[in-house]
C-alpha cells in the first residue's frame, strides 16, 4: 500500500491497508467498497444481509485480489453495534479507514411517524456513529494516523425532521471531534451529498419523479471527491458544486422558505 503526499482521489495522508464500511451492499457504502477496493485496499464489509455481504466480499475479490472480511450487524441494536466496535478496537487487525455510511429515512410527517421508528434512525444515525467513530478513533490515535468518513446529508442543513435532524448531529459531532483531534494524525470529516441515485429512497418509499435531473449525483463520482477532500485535510465535505451553491443559500436564506422548498423536493425523507 502507499502513503499519499498528493492529493489526488485515491491517495491517502497514511499507509492504508484496511478499510471498514457500514452499509456497505448499497448505494454509497458500496461505491465506497467499489472504490477503495479498486485502489488495492482490504476491506471489512458491514450490513445486515449475510448474503448480499458475501457475493460483494467474493466480488471485490475475484475482481481486484484484496481481502474482504464479512460481519453481519444491526446498528440499530446494541448487539450490532458492540460487534462492529470491538471489531474497529482490534489492535492485531488495525483498521485505518472508517466509513459510517449506514443509514435510512422514515416515510411521512413528524407524528405521523411511530416513535419506535423514529428512535431507530436516532439509534443507526447518532449513536452507532458516535460508538464506532470513539472506538475506530481511539485504535488510529495510539499509532498515529487514521481516518473517519461519516455520511450526513445536505438535508443537515435546512429543516428536515428527525432525518435532517440527525444529520446535523452528524455534521457538528464529526467536525468538533475532528477539532479535538487536531494533530494526532486522525482525521474526521462529514461527508454532506445531495441525492444520490441508490436504493435508499425505494428503501423509504419515497417517489423521486418530483425530483429534478440536475439534482441527481453519480455515487462513484461522489466518493472520488469525498476521497480528495478526506486527503485535504477537509473537516466537511460537500462533494458537487451544484450542493456547494445550495449549501451556501442555506446559510442565509430564511430557514421557512428553505423548509417548505426541500418538503416539495424532498417530501421530507433528506436526500442521499
Amino acid at each position: 500500500m502507499r502513503t499519499a503526499d498528493a492529493v489526488s482521489p485515491g491517495n491517502y495522508p497514511w499507509v492504508m491497508t484496511t478499510a471498514l464500511i457500514t452499509g456497505s451492499t448499497a448505494g454509497i457504502g458500496a461505491a465506497f467498497a467499489r472504490r477503495l477496493a479498486a485502489d488495492g485496499h482490504n476491506l471489512v464489509l458491514v450490513a445486515r444481509d449475510t448474503k448480499r455481504l458475501r457475493e460483494q466480499a467474493t466480488e471485490l475479490h475475484d475482481r481486484h485480489g484484496i481481502e474482504a472480511e464479512v460481519l453481519t450487524a444491526d446498528l440499530a441494536e446494541d448487539a450490532g453495534i458492540e460487534s462492529v466496535t470491538a471489531r474497529l478496537a482490534d489492535r492485531k487487525n488495525p483498521v485505518d479507514l472508517l466509513v459510517n455510511n449506514a443509514g435510512f429515512g422514515n416515510k411521512g410527517h413528524f407524528l405521523d411517524v411511530p416513535m419506535a421508528d423514529e428512535l431507530r434512525m436516532l439509534k443507526v444515525h447518532c449513536e452507532a456513529v458516535l460508538r464506532l467513530t470513539a472506538a475506530a478513533a481511539d485504535a488510529m490515535r495510539e499509532r498515529g494516523r487514521g481516518g473517519v468518513v461519516n455520511v450526513a446529508s445536505v438535508a443537515a442543513f435546512v429543516p428536515r425532521g428527525t432525518y435532517g435532524a440527525s444529520k446535523a448531529w452528524v455534521v457538528q459531532f464529526t467536525q468538533g471531534a475532528a477539532r479535538d483531534l487536531a494533530g494526532s494524525g486522525v482525521r474526521l470529516m462529514a461527508l454532506a451529498p445531495g441525492f444520490v441515485r441508490t436504493e435508499f429512497h425505494e428503501r423509504a418509499g419515497m417517489g423521486t419523479d418530483n425530483i429534478p435531473g440536475w439534482m441527481w449525483l453519480d455515487a462513484d463520482k461522489l466518493v472520488s471527491a469525498a476521497l480528495a477532500d478526506l486527503a485535504r485535510g477537509k473537516t466537511l465535505s460537500v462533494p458537487d458544486p451544484r450542493y456547494k451553491v445550495l449549501t451556501g443559500l442555506a446559510k442565509v436564506a430564511p430557514r421557512g422558505l428553505l423548509g417548505g422548498i426541500t418538503s416539495k423536493t424532498g417530501r421530507k425523507y433528506g436526500p442521499q
